[in-house]
């Protein structure tokens, strides 16, 4: 649901289908779910920053949050429970 409107979004900003002109336009931009939970385009890497909830789930299976994050938490893109990670960019190459 956010990645298609956030595509769309970029396709606005840039005037263009043109996937370099759309992945320019995708950098920082944000985008508010019908929820209230607000998410950012990194701008360097274009990972997703979401907020994070921890919840219980009800008797009748819907969801009582317990706990949330203020706002967007920045993704982190390489686990560093794999070796080797710590030693990854969390950058493209630029082209």
């Amino acid at each position: 649901y956010i990645g298609i409107h956030m595509w769309k979004q970029a396709v606005e900003k840039a005037k263009s289908t043109d996937t370099d002109k759309v992945i320019a336009a995708m950098a920082g931009q944000t985008f508010k779910a019908p929820s209230g939970i607000m998410s950012k385009m990194d701008e360097k890497n274009h990972h997703l920053h979401k907020s994070v909830f921890i919840g219980e789930v009800k008797a009748d299976g819907q969801f009582n949050v317990v706990w949330k994050t203020p706002g967007p938490i920045k993704a982190q893109p390489w686990s560093p429970f794999i070796a080797g990670n710590d030693k990854k960019k969390d950058e493209p190459e630029m082209k």
